[in-house]
């Protein structure tokens, strides 16, 4: 099958032109039907989920309220040859849309934390984070520590010039 790539930012606008082809699906639920089928923790996760805030707020919508994750999205999967926008670097990827970026792009790490744990609990093959920050966190290292048995791990880099060498 295809290459999956998570993408752990603001969510993905799925129904996008250039992305809607190229959208991972989770084949273990329903979609519509308002039921937890893959006793996974989250109702009609079909692209994907937003972890962000407490679990009460957790969904299986993923959809982008900020635009960041969807960009991301389309550099790594535009689809090729739709005549529609561009193509992405890996358009035969498919792009599973994980919200951990609250409505201003801020994360926090107890959502980082869940969206790794997510992505690699549905078997990613790759995680995407572009986001950064300087504070350093144990709870997203044990995540992390746990995605990179089963994911190649890919994370920002830069933009702030600060240091974070730890």
């Amino acid at each position: 099958g295809a290459i999956v790539v998570a993408v752990i930012d603001s969510g993905v606008d799925f129904d996008h032109p250039d992305l809607a082809a190229n959208m991972w699906v989770n084949t273990q639920e329903i979609p519509g039907n308002n039921v937890d089928d893959d006793n996974n923790g989250f109702v009609d996760d079909i692209y994907g989920v937003s972890v962000v805030s407490e679990n009460y707020s957790h969904s299986g919508d993923p959809n982008d309220d900020h635009g960041h994750g969807t960009h991301v999205a389309g550099i790594i999967a535009s689809t090729g040859a739709n005549g529609v926008g561009g193509v992405g670097v890996a358009y035969n990827s498919k792009i599973m849309a994980i919200k951990a970026a609250q409505y201003s792009g801020a994360l926090t790490s107890t959502d980082i934390s869940e969206a790794i744990l997510y992505a690699y609990q549905q078997g990613a093959d790759i995680i995407n984070m572009s986001f950064g920050g300087s504070g350093r966190s144990v709870l997203e290292e044990e995540a992390l520590a746990v995605a990179f048995s089963n994911a190649v791990l890919i994370a920002a880099a830069g933009n702030s010039g600060a240091y974070n060498d730890f």
